[in-house]
């Protein structure tokens, strides 16, 4: 059993005193031990608990990093970046002491470059900021996990979302990084060209490495043209599996759908709640489309005439601004509305992704075992990737519901390694998904993994414990 309690291998280290006196004397203010603020950087948004980091530094330049992670080399003491804190896999817990490095106050676009369509950022700037301060040269970041994640914390954990279908993941738009090492050295990887066979894809390594390679200071991604059009629409089906074929049909004649999320039943009555909207409570797909008026007037018309095949009913075109953010903002709610519905509980949440033409199977078989057990849950996916999540909705306080909930999340991640899909599509290992890593990967795979965070991290205090535990 992948049991959060199991999984957690808590081992302290010493903080030495003389460390937190030369943190004081190097960033002064700027350096807490007051527990309020370091309970708030030893959580996320996931149901893992564990001991708070013994003090949090609020790092405001890349020399500050730097110099934070000098110390913690020299003392030998665990370091762990935070940026939102929204992660869900326990990537944010001190599991062997140390520090948590705060670079939300690093959150400025540093180099806007309109016509080669790239930006540099800090890595504590959040996804809606960074939209909000291109929008007006034309060009916006499509990544979009749905939380207001920071863009360092998206590129460590090599998120995707909403948009993925169309724009691809993180993997494919950070360009090039500036890191701060084990060692407190700051190396740059990767540049603004459109591809390069220049040694090592260091850029590639680091994104999705979670905290434990290096910690990014800065970060340049590929920007998009805003569409000049925009339409999205709602529809309703019978089953999930004629939502699923809609997706999958529309997918394979080509249609370059910008977005296609689908929410079960159970949670469009949640999302209807939370939200105040009247939707149908049936299974449901949100798309939009991109492009010039009349490709998406012909996008749309064809995805219509796919999904009539498979009996939708009820379609709602939203063309305006406000009408699509009243749709992907219900959306995006989702893990809101779960939440809400059954106060007082948390929600282990969990993310899998497979080959498009095995979603509607695993779909339905891990509906049948999560309707069979009694777990309140959600569901929400980024269909047209294969990729979903599941929120199951337990007491924290009841440990027969934890553990329900954990067989069902150990039985949903073996269904789908076993469909040749994978652990996780976008949250990463962080804590919780060390075991099914294994599964997925093979020991050989692993060492490899090892064998790198060794002779990157000799001593391993760059966010230790997670994705496998050495």
């Amino acid at each position: 059993m992948n049991a959060p309690t199991a999984a957690l291998h808590l081992q302290p280290r010493a903080i030495p005193q003389a460390f937190l006196d030369a943190l004081a004397a190097r960033f002064g203010s700027r350096c807490s031990t007051a527990q309020a603020v370091r309970e708030q950087h030893g959580r996320d948004e996931g149901s893992i608990q564990a001991p708070p980091p013994a003090a949090v530094v609020y790092a405001e330049s890349t020399q500050d990093v730097a110099d934070a992670v000098q110390l913690a080399d020299q003392y030998e003491v665990p370091v762990i970046a935070y940026g939102a804190g929204s992660s869900l896999e326990g990537h944010l817990l001190a599991v062997q002491g140390g520090i948590s490095i705060d670079v939300s106050r690093m959150n400025q676009v540093l180099r806007v470059n309109a016509e080669d369509m790239t930006v540099t950022v800090q890595p504590g700037i959040l996804r809606k900021q960074l939209n909000d301060a291109i929008k007006d040269q034309g060009l916006f970041f499509p990544i979009d996990p749905g939380a207001d994640a920071s863009i360092g914390g998206m590129t460590s954990t090599r998120a995707s979302g909403t948009n993925a279908v169309r724009y691809g993941t993180m993997r494919e738009n950070v360009l090039a990084l500036e890191v701060v090492t084990a060692q407190g050295r700051i190396i740059r990887t990767g540049n603004r060209a459109k591809k390069s066979a220049a040694g090592y894809d260091l850029t590639r390594l680091m994104v999705g490495s979670e905290g434990t390679l290096g910690i990014f200071t800065e970060i340049t991604l590929r920007l998009f043209p805003l569409p000049e059009a925009v339409s999205a629409a709602v529809c309703s089906f019978p089953t999930i599996a004629d939502a699923v074929h809609t997706v999958i049909q529309t997918i394979q004649m080509g249609v370059p759908i910008a977005r296609v999320e689908l929410v079960d039943a159970a949670t469009v009555a949640m999302v209807n709640k939370h939200s105040n909207l009247t939707l149908r409570e049936e299974p449901m797909l949100l798309m939009e489309f991109h492009g010039s008026p009349n490709g998406v007037k012909e996008q749309a018309e064809m995805v219509q005439d796919i999904a009539a095949e498979f009996d939708a009913k009820g379609f709602e075109w939203a063309d305006t601004p406000e009408e699509r953010t009243r749709l992907f903002t219900a959306r995006h709610n989702a893990y809101f509305a779960g939440i809400q519905s059954r106060p007082g509980c948390r929600s282990i949440t969990t993310d899998t992704c497979v080959p498009i033409s095995r979603l509607a199977d695993c779909l339905l078989e891990s509906i049948d075992e999560v309707n069979a057990s009694g777990i309140p849950y959600f569901l929400v996916g980024h269909v047209g990737d294969g990729n979903f999540h599941f929120g199951y909705l337990i007491d924290p306080d009841n440990a027969d519901e934890r553990h329900r909930a954990e067989a069902l999340n150990h039985a949903l991640v073996r269904r789908a390694i076993a469909m040749e899909g994978t652990c996780t599509g976008e949250h990463g290992i962080g804590i919780h998904k060390q075991d099914f890593l294994r599964e997925e990967c093979g020991d050989g795979a692993i060492a490899m993994m090892a064998a790198i965070k060794q002779a990157l991290d000799p001593k391993n205090i760059l966010n230790p414990g997670k994705i496998f535990t050495l």
